[in-house]
């Protein structure tokens, strides 16, 4: 479903800022893969999940999702395969509009545009069934707008939005980092519901190790661009966090220590 071929990015190349933030990244996922994503701040993986959506050009290297070569495709076409939710309960959504209004562009994403009416009768339908999944009670409150919703509340609207049109890919981008640990707690059982449901190949990146050993059918370990640890699920389901700071120490011969970390 993607595979990253000899992906490079450099920032400020031939300056004295010059940072190779991904380094010849290789990368194949099948369909219905769920891989969190681990790694030190400037390891690469937010660059990593730009070059997937099309919000930065790799310098060398290509994407391909199903099959399709999408290197050269802009970010606002490429959406139409990619699902992703930011860890700014803010982004994602337009605060000044209605739920129903957010919910119908998010629809219409992957369909031929038209002047016919953006919410009919039977959308309107299909987003409280939507909405009446998250269990929220935001099914009632069609015509609220989002941002003055709760954080929760909006990422919650924003897993809905990226996902109800069943993209190939889904980017999940440390989308709870942002929320208190409840509503934090409840996102990420949205979360395994709708990839399982969907059967979405999906790419989260986590600060919190214990979550990026609880969700998915694979793990890897980014650090100064590059993947230096992949893990499956069999291994994976045998891992404690201590496990993964000793597997870092051991390849890297220094700490994986950092104060996000040590907090997630």
């Amino acid at each position: 479903m993607l595979e990253l071929k000899n992906i490079k990015k450099i920032f400020n190349e031939g300056t004295l800022d010059e940072k190779i933030a991904l380094d010849h990244i290789n990368l194949s996922l099948e369909k219905g893969d769920f891989v969190t994503i681990i790694g030190s701040n400037g390891a690469g993986k937010s660059t990593l999940m730009n070059i997937i959506s099309g919000v930065l050009s790799p310098d060398l290297g290509n994407v391909v999702i199903h099959g399709k070569d999408v290197t050269n495709i802009p970010e606002y076409k490429r959406s139409k395969l990619i699902g992703r939710v930011f860890q700014d309960p803010m982004a994602g959504t337009a605060p000044s509009m209605t739920i129903e209004e957010n919910l119908a562009l998010a629809y219409s994403r992957n369909k031929k545009r038209t002047l016919g009416l953006g919410v009919t009768k039977k959308r309107r339908e299909f987003f409280r069934e939507s909405l009446a999944s998250l269990n929220l009670g935001l099914e009632d409150r069609l015509n609220a707008k989002i941002g003055l919703l709760s954080g929760g509340e909006r990422q919650a609207i924003s897993l809905l939005m990226a996902t109800f049109t069943e993209p190939d890919i889904l980017l999940l981008d440390e989308h709870t980092a942002a929320l208190d640990p409840n509503r934090a707690q409840l996102i990420t059982e949205l979360t395994k519901q709708i990839v399982k449901k969907y059967g979405l190949t999906t790419l989260m990146v986590t600060h919190n190790m214990q979550q990026a050993l609880d969700l998915g059918n694979r793990l890897i370990m980014m650090d100064n661009g590059q993947i230096i640890l992949d893990i499956n699920e069999a291994k994976k389901n045998q891992l404690t966090i201590d496990d993964l700071l000793i597997e870092f120490q051991r390849i890297r011969g220094e700490k994986l220590v950092t104060d996000r970390t040590l907090l997630a």
